[in-house]
Formats: structure tokens, C-alpha cells, sequence
């Protein structure tokens, strides 16, 4: 049967798809017609004819493994000077299709292949033309704007002799709802895109709540014997104005006229002193907080050309 040339993608839909691929071929673009506006999720890979039943089985275990996911793209980028590409940007939606393009190249897929670069999602508009022409393309598009839910991904084919991209084959998410692609089943939460991933026994839902239940943000009450846990809200600096004479601030006690608030009194404050006229101020110490790590980074290398 012979081989053919296959790449897996996300079509970008109307009327955004025909209006890029519009303005790709009023840049000088020859190749802009022959291929559809879409985000790559494979690039162009050589496989045996005889392989599409077992790849079109593959792409449909993955799609039925993950659910709908909003895209946005905004502006242009670059590759070069190491690739002759301008394209648009993918600002939202980038971390779903990394998780789909890796399952796509999966070793124990038919579809295995190394990519030059690192994959890097974006909508090409300009490819191997003049460097006029790609400025052109990159400044008259630096305003664009487009957004969608993306509900499945596509199979297609390039043409031996006409060498357009047709589809021959669509592959649905599995999932209903809105939001990153992830595996539509329950279980470990390793193998979804890294913004997706929630805390170990925390899938969503509120620890130790029943339905419908509004845990309270102060404290955590608990009807059990043994020791409990008690949080309290972070502090804010508590000021209190207009003192006429000198005096000790502690929490809870009244001076001239006025109580100072703060944590009840096992908490200690974290400065007590004399006051002056005109001013009394008494700053508790805030509970400490740990910062989370950017859940998502974004490679600034050049991901591999795609047509």
C-alpha cells in the first residue's frame, strides 16, 4: 500500500480559520491555500498506509481520554532567525495541547518520532517568504485576536501530487464540560497538563465537607476527640487613631476611650509599646504562607516547523 504523510492537529474554526488563511496567502505565502489554519499536534510524519486503522485507534483513545478546553490567540511571534516562520500566538489552551501532542508521539503509539525543537503551540501565517513580507505579516496581525472551545482534534493527509492537507478523520473529547484537557476518568492526576494538577486528596471538592456544605474560612471544628487544628484569617496592621496621651497598647485593653482590637489573647502581638499623642498603632504578627510556584512556563525556544 505504501506510505503516507500524515499530520495530527487542532483546526482553528470559522470564520478565524479561513480569515488567516486569507491573509497568509496576501502575504506571499504559495503554501497558503494547501493548508488549513490549525495548531499542530504533529507535524508532518511519514507512516505505512496499512498503520491507519491502528493510528486512527490511538488518536481515538486519546480524544475519549480528554475533554473540551478554551483557546485564545493573541498577537504575533517569531522564529526567526532559525526559522523563516511568523505566526500567532496560542495564549490560552497551550498547556492542553502539549499534554495532547506528547500522548499523540507516545513510544507505545504508532505515531513515535523526536521533534527538532521544543514543542512550542502557535497558528503559523507566514512561512518562507521574503523578509519584507514576514515583517508585513507580523505587524498587521500584532492586534489579532481570536478565541474558541476546542472540542476535538483532526488526522489529515497531504497530497502526493497536489500536496494539500486534507482531514480524513475527526476525533471528538470524550468529556462534556469546559476546561484544560485532562483524563476524563478519575485516578492519579500525573498524567494531566501541569496547570490542571490539584494537591494529593484534593480533587476539586472541599476536604471534609459534605455537599452544599460552606466551610468556614476561620476554623476548622472538628467533633473527635484529640488534638485539633485552629486556624486564624492572616492579620491585617490594626491602627487606631487619635490618642491624646501616652499610653501601653496591649490587645483588648481600652486606652483613653478606645479598644484596641486584635487575636484573642493567646496570640501575642508582635509589637507593644508606649504610644505618643496623635497616633497609636499595633501590628500583629501575619499566620506564615508559603508561595506556590508558576504551575506553567513557557519555552522561548523555536518549536519545530510545521507547515
Amino acid at each position: 500500500m505504501g506510505t503516507v504523510t500524515l499530520g495530527v492537529s487542532i483546526a482553528v474554526p470559522e470564520p478565524y480559520g479561513s480569515l488567516l488563511q486569507e491573509r497568509r496567502a496576501s502575504f506571499g505565502d504559495p503554501a497558503a491555500h494547501g493548508i488549513p489554519t490549525h495548531v499542530t499536534l504533529l507535524p508532518p510524519t511519514e507512516a505505512e498506509a496499512a498503520d491507519l486503522p491502528a493510528i486512527e485507534a490511538h488518536l481515538a483513545s486519546i480524544a475519549v481520554a480528554g475533554r473540551p478546553f478554551p483557546m485564545r490567540l493573541s498577537g504575533t511571534g517569531t522564529f526567526r532567525p532559525l526559522s523563516p516562520v511568523v505566526f500567532v500566538q496560542v495564549v490560552e489552551g497551550a498547556s492542553a495541547c502539549s499534554w495532547l501532542q506528547k500522548r499523540v508521539r507516545d513510544a507505545s503509539g504508532p505515531l513515535v518520532r523526536e521533534l527538532q525543537f521544543p514543542y512550542h503551540p502557535h497558528v503559523t501565517v507566514a512561512h518562507d517568504i521574503s523578509e519584507a513580507a514576514m515583517d508585513r505579516a507580523y505587524e498587521e496581525l500584532a492586534d489579532y485576536e481570536a478565541s474558541w472551545i476546542c472540542g476535538s482534534f483532526a488526522l489529515y493527509e497531504q497530497g502526493r501530487l497536489d500536496r494539500v492537507w486534507r482531514k480524513i478523520n475527526e476525533f471528538p473529547f470524550g468529556a462534556g464540560g469546559t476546561g484544560p484537557a485532562v483524563p476524563a476518568q478519575s485516578g492519579s492526576t500525573l498524567d494531566a497538563p501541569p496547570c490542571t494538577r490539584s494537591a494529593p486528596g484534593h480533587t476539586g471538592s472541599r476536604r471534609n465537607s459534605g455537599r452544599g456544605t460552606c466551610r468556614s474560612a476561620d476554623i476548622t471544628a472538628r467533633s473527635a476527640p484529640g488534638t485539633h487544628t485552629v486556624s486564624w484569617r492572616l492579620r491585617s496592621p490594626v491602627t487606631i487613631a487619635s490618642a491624646t496621651a501616652p499610653g501601653v497598647v496591649t490587645s483588648g485593653v481600652r486606652v483613653n476611650g478606645i479598644v484596641a482590637s486584635g487575636p484573642p489573647a493567646s496570640r501575642t502581638p508582635a509589637a507593644s509599646g508606649t504610644t505618643s499623642p496623635g497616633r497609636t498603632t499595633m501590628t500583629c504578627t501575619p499566620v506564615p504562607c508559603s508561595a506556590s510556584p508558576r504551575p506553567c512556563v513557557k519555552t522561548s525556544r523555536p518549536a519545530l516547523l510545521d507547515p
